[in-house]
């Protein structure tokens, strides 16, 4: 295990900055997801963490020793960082066990009890060790490139967007094997991704980079639950942002006079709603708003409805997620009740005029 510190941290390209002042701290054996779109500097960030580049500003310590920055650069491998990428690179003219035991030293690579131990962390049997990348799944070789990482037991384990390649049953099975064989093992992690659910699920806290800056850094329910800015909730999930106004505990906006969270901005904001919080129920009068259903999808355990509603002679257009088994029919007369308190934002100049 590994506290990793990062201070002030900044990297420009030709001029061009991609990272500007990062501050992060990822507590020992806590795996940290970092969510950001392309082009917001989390490659980048990696390759400053791991010793391929050197900061232009700022500083890296592990464990309170100075890796980057003040005049230090301490070269990659003295770092003792493990690191998984995205398509796994595993050696392809070796077997599972030398990819496996590839980092370690010549007396070391005879240990085979060592690989077993290795190889079950990540899920596989000892019988795989003779096989050939090219013999593995997506998810296997990943599981390989993992345990290639973990094996000279280092400080830090780093996931460059590790599961991208793969399809979305075995993203979820290989993320939880990934999980349990960090926790075996006691590694700190740091994992990028772009995708949410993904930085949601495994990481805590999220840290959203945006632009080059930390944009926040929170535990996933408060990321989700309470961003810290409209952009932030729009990237980490399905958003509809209504014009409102909050006061005395309640904000009002087209869907009703609502609950408001505590310490929200009041007056004029902006008010978001997520899908999920929209219950649809049998339309009667003075049960949330009067709305009819245009679509429905169909996902199995859950629904996305696309319904319309108007209000004071403004027509209104959004979407509830509901249980599968509760999902309305097309054209179907309904009431949208909005459940649980709601966060506000501030309008900013910049909204008010694009909406004026």
């Amino acid at each position: 295990m590994a506290e990793l510190i990062i201070e002030g941290l900044s990297k420009s390209y030709g001029g061009r900055p991609v990272l500007k002042t990062i501050d992060l701290s990822v507590r020992s054996g806590s795996l940290v997801a970092i969510l950001g779109a392309s082009g917001s500097g989390k490659t980048t960030l990696l390759r400053l963490i791991c010793g391929f580049d050197q900061p232009d500003a700022g500083t890296i310590r592990i464990d309170g020793i100075l890796m980057s920055g003040a005049g230090v650069h301490m070269p990659p491998e003295g770092r003792k960082i493990g690191y998984v990428a995205q398509d796994g690179a595993l050696f392809p003219h070796l077997s599972v066990a030398d990819n496996v035991l590839f980092g370690l030293a010549r007396g070391e690579r005879r240990d085979r009890r060592r690989l077993a131990e290795l190889l079950a962390m990540v899920g596989l049997p000892a019988g795989f060790a003779e096989r050939t990348p090219d013999q593995l799944s997506g998810g296997e070789q990943q599981r390989v490139a993992l345990a290639r990482a973990l094996a000279p037991g280092p400080r830090l384990v780093l996931l460059d967007e590790p599961f991208s390649a793969l399809d979305a049953a075995l993203r979820i099975e290989t993320r939880n094997v990934v999980m349990a064989a960090l926790s075996a093992a006691g590694a700190t992690a740091l994992l990028v991704t772009h995708d949410q659910p993904e930085a949601l699920s495994m990481g805590d806290p999220v840290a959203v980079l945006r632009h080059g800056r930390m944009a926040q850094v929170a535990s996933p329910g408060e990321l989700y639950r309470a961003p810290a800015d409209v952009d932030i909730a729009r990237f980490v999930g399905e958003a509809m942002i209504l014009a409102g106004t909050a006061g005395n505990g309640k904000v009002t906006c087209a869907l009703g006079k609502l609950p408001l969270a505590a310490g929200m901005p009041e007056g004029s904001v902006e008010v978001l709603i997520r899908p999920e919080q929209i219950r649809l129920v049998p339309f009667r009068y003075g049960a949330g708003v009067w709305a009819k259903v245009n679509s429905v999808k169909f996902f199995g355990p859950d629904a996305i409805v696309q319904l319309t509603a108007v209000q004071d002679g403004l027509t209104l257009s959004f979407t509830a997620r509901v249980a599968g088994h509760r999902a309305p029919q097309p054209d179907q007369e309904v009431s949208a009740v909005v459940e649980g308190e709601l966060v506000t934002f501030k309008n900013s100049p910049e909204r008010t005029s694009s909406r004026s």
